[in-house]
């Protein structure tokens, strides 16, 4: 594993965003453990993540020119760290994010802070993709922008699940839009990292025994 996804696995637990236990996912899906975007409350926390979101965008994308969209609510904060961490690599990038209810006031709209033009390319900031409703509500707005088009999708981790089929979440929504979803770490990388403690044994057995059954052709 690359130092960096070990840093973030580290930075995740130790900032509450991934714990382990009992936990019922939307899904209906009794799950062994847990990962929450929203428990990210300080601004080096909000730093940190952005950096490692900028980090998997420059290795999945280089420096090409996007507009990062995420969406709300827990991709707004992911969005803005994110460009705000890739200009500080010299990648200077505009970013938006949508409203829940449209605006009919004042500017009006969806959208929130850059607009995206005619040809551009825009890269969903999120944290997880469960059954994939965030992506797909996502795709209702931008779909609704002329000649835009969406080039990936970034999220924080790879469950490893399957979605509505065998495949998962993740390869549905590649499958269903025709673009790539990349993710910083993926559940075996946790497992991989969980592995380096002896105590995690237990949490271990559980998140491979969850995989038995509900993991994602690999």
């Amino acid at each position: 594993m690359e130092m960096y996804k070990h840093e973030f696995i580290e930075f995740l637990e130790s900032a509450g965003v991934l714990k382990f236990g009992d936990f019922t996912a939307k899904s209906g899906r009794k799950i062994p453990y847990f990962i929450n975007a929203g428990d990210i409350k300080t601004g080096e926390q909000i730093m940190r993540l952005g950096h490692f979101y900028a980090k998997a965008y420059m290795d999945n994308l280089g420096d090409r020119k996007t507009v990062l969209f995420g969406p709300a609510y827990k991709g707004i904060p992911i969005a803005v760290s994110a460009a705000a961490a890739l200009a500080g690599n010299g990648l200077d990038l505009p970013f938006c994010f949508n409203r829940k209810e449209a605006k009919d006031h004042g500017e009006g709209g969806v959208l929130v802070g850059y607009k995206p033009q005619p040809g551009e390319e825009v890269v969903i900031v999120e944290d997880v993709i469960t059954a994939g409703t965030a992506i797909r509500e996502s795709m209702e707005i931008l779909s609704s922008l002329d000649n835009v088009k969406v080039a990936a999708c970034l999220i924080m981790v790879n469950r490893g699940e399957k979605g509505l089929t065998d495949k998962s979440a993740m390869a549905e929504i590649e499958e269903e839009f025709g673009f790539p979803v990349y993710s910083v770490v993926d559940v075996y990388d946790i497992i991989e990292y969980l592995e380096e403690k002896p105590s995690n044994r237990e949490n271990v057995e559980r998140i491979r025994n969850y995989l038995k059954v509900n993991g994602a052709k690999r």
